[in-house]
Order: C-alpha cells, then sequence, then structure tokens
C-alpha cells in the first residue's frame, strides 16, 4: 500500500461525566489537572492506549495491524521477532549491523509493516537493559498532544463503603470498610494532532487505510473501554483539516485557533455537552486546506 500524500491537522472534543479521565499515580489516582489554572487534563499516552485497544479488538488476527506496545507481551519478543525475519541470531545483531547497512532499514520496514502502532505513532525499540535488542527508532506520522478541558474542573472525592473484608482479623473488628475514588461531574476535553505524509512516505508507509482505521479507532476510543472508575466517556467531534500537498498549505496553529468551543451564555457549571457550542470559522479556511467534521 501507498502511503498517504496529504498533510493533516486534527481536533477530538470528547468529554466525561462523573468519571475519572486520566488519574495521575502521584496524585493518590486524581484527576490530571493544572494546579496553576484548574483545568483538567488526559496525556496523550492515555489517548493512545485507547486507540491501540480498538485496532486490536476490530482487527483481532488480521496480518499488519498486530500491536507492538501491549499488555502482558515483552518488547523484547516482538523485536526477535525482526531478528528472525533477517535470519539473524538476537545475539549477533550488533555486530551484523556493523558489517550491513541495509538491515536498519529490513527491520524498520518489517516492523511497520506487521505493527499498527509503530506505523502510525513510530516507537523506540531499543530498551537500555542487558541482553535488550536494538531494532533502530521511527518516528511515526501521526502525533497528539495533551488534552485539556475546555473549561476548569472541580474533581470531587467521594467516599465508598464495602461489604467484603479483607482478613479474617478485619472481619472480627468491623463488617464493612472504606474506600473513596475521585470523579469530574463533567468535563469537556480538547486533543489536537497531526499527520505528517512525508513521515508516512519517508519512514513507516502509514497509507489511506491505515488513515481510514485511525479516524474510525478515534471516534470509537471509548467506545469498547467503559469502565465504572472513568464514568461515562464519549467521543464528540471530531474536526480533520485536510491540506491538498505533502507539506501543507498553512501553520497548524492558525487551523486550531478557527475551532472554538464556548458556553451557552445561560449557562453557568456546564453539565452536558448540549451546554457547548462547538464551531469552526470556515470563512477564514486558507486556500488548499479542507475541513472535516466526524462524529
Amino acid at each position: 500500500m501507498s502511503a498517504i500524500k496529504n498533510r493533516y491537522e486534527f481536533v477530538i472534543f470528547f468529554d466525561v461525566e462523573n468519571g475519572n479521565p486520566n488519574g495521575d499515580p502521584d496524585a493518590g489516582n486524581m484527576p490530571r489537572i493544572d494546579p496553576e489554572t484548574g483545568y483538567g487534563l488526559v496525556t496523550d499516552v492515555c489517548l493512545k492506549r485507547k486507540i491501540r485497544n480498538y485496532v486490536e479488538t476490530v482487527k483481532d488476527g488480521e496480518s499488519g495491524y498486530r500491536i507492538y506496545v501491549k499488555d502482558n507481551v515483552p518488547l523484547n519478543r516482538s523485536d526477535a521477532e525482526a531478528c528472525a525475519y533477517v535470519g539473524i541470531d538476537p545475539s549477533k545483531l550488533k555486530e551484523k549491523k556493523k558489517k550491513d547497512d541495509s538491515l536498519d532499514e529490513k527491520i524498520r520496514d518489517f516492523m511497520c509493516s506487521n505493527f499498527f502502532d509503530i506505523r502510525t505513532f513510530g516507537a523506540v525499540m531499543t530498551t537500555f537493559v542487558k541482553g535488550a535488542l536494538n531494532c533502530g527508532q521511527v518516528r511515526g506520522p501521526v502525533q497528539l498532544g495533551f488534552a485539556r478541558s475546555v473549561d476548569p474542573i472541580l474533581p470531587q472525592e467521594v467516599t465508598i463503603t464495602r461489604v467484603a473484608i479483607t482478613t479474617e482479623a478485619d472481619a472480627k473488628k468491623k463488617e464493612t470498610e472504606m474506600g473513596r475514588k475521585f470523579i469530574v461531574p463533567y468535563g469537556l476535553y480538547r486533543a489536537e494532532g497531526y499527520i505528517s505524509a512525508n513521515l508516512a512516505r519517508k519512514a513507516t508507509g502509514f497509507s489511506e487505510k491505515d488513515l481510514e482505521l485511525l479516524w474510525q479507532a478515534i471516534l470509537n476510543m471509548f467506545e469498547n473501554d467503559h469502565s465504572a472508575a472513568r464514568g461515562k466517556m464519549a467521543v464528540r467531534e471530531l474536526i480533520v483539516f485536510r491540506h491538498d500537498s505533502e507539506l501543507g498549505n498553512t501553520p497548524a496553529y492558525k487551523l486550531f485557533d478557527l475551532v472554538k468551543a464556548c458556553k451557552n451564555p445561560e449557562v453557568v457549571s456546564p453539565r452536558a455537552y448540549s451546554d457547548y457550542e462547538v464551531s469552526v470559522d470556515e470563512e477564514k479556511m486558507p486556500d488548499g486546506v479542507t475541513c472535516i467534521r466526524m462524529g
């Protein structure tokens, strides 16, 4: 498959209702927040995990759509497959690379053709521990930033009880145990992303078919990943800017500035997506760029 030929930027709007969209392990798993402004944050790593999980679910077992970064699969196990493909003992890979400059490209092409997330996001396929394999690095054409809430959020700590007691000793002294969970009553989040056709052509071969799967994965990334802790989460809209060229027709920030999400005038504390109006100022759309709204 040939690589994509057009540059893209995109904006994702997703919301959470009575849930924790992305807990911070350094803060007792409370929702991530910018302490200076009160705006909520969701990491790029969190969003890419949802995309990977969706692709793995819908493409289960299909050739070319495996996932490199996944639960309970050591990276070295996948790296060793590339060594087997080029017919080299993993312990001799470093030595062989010094003699054959083409090995890096062969290994990279194998990993990109077999693993969707490498083809999409890139990967550092080198782990600096004893016995690790060096399969190089790939810079992916698709890049995501942190998501930030449109308005400041106010996380709430909710106390919960359970009737299951942990130990026999505790069972003699009490009938319930206390716990806690953090929630965001409501938050609308915005994430921005970039897709480089130039990197797709030069590095990973990210194709039009991959692009359609990516849009599908973004729109549905929470649909097969619901949990009580995350509450009600949904992607509300995906706004895509398609350039007519490989390198683009205008700076990305100018396109992002065209997208606004504003509270309706009568709303004080938003509690639903309908409390917002999301708009794109298409009258200021630069020449050579097309806006596509999905969701």
